[in-house]
């Protein structure tokens, strides 16, 4: 059986940091310190943001994940407004 990017994908969205609509997810902590113009720092909360153990031992996979929210959120997204 012959893995493929899309099979590897698949498999990974089922897996709760994975899930971009989720809160604390990989994707959502990525768009969130770029929306607040933080430096990247990959991580992701499996309990919810700030709930619980701030994971930073990532897959490669993972931390690309992160950087896809960080990157979509740069390019297309909103920015905090301090002032």
């Amino acid at each position: 059986m012959e893995v493929t990017k899309e099979k590897v994908i698949r498999i990974l969205k089922d897996h709760p940091q994975f899930q971009r609509d989720r809160h604390g997810s990989l994707y959502d902590r990525g768009s969130a310190d770029s929306y607040y113009r933080r430096n990247p720092s990959p991580h992701w909360y499996p309990l919810g943001t700030g709930n619980g153990e701030r994971i930073t031992d990532l897959t490669v996979e993972e931390i690309e994940e992160y950087y896809a929210g960080y990157e979509y959120n740069e390019k297309f997204g909103d920015k905090k407004d301090w002032g």
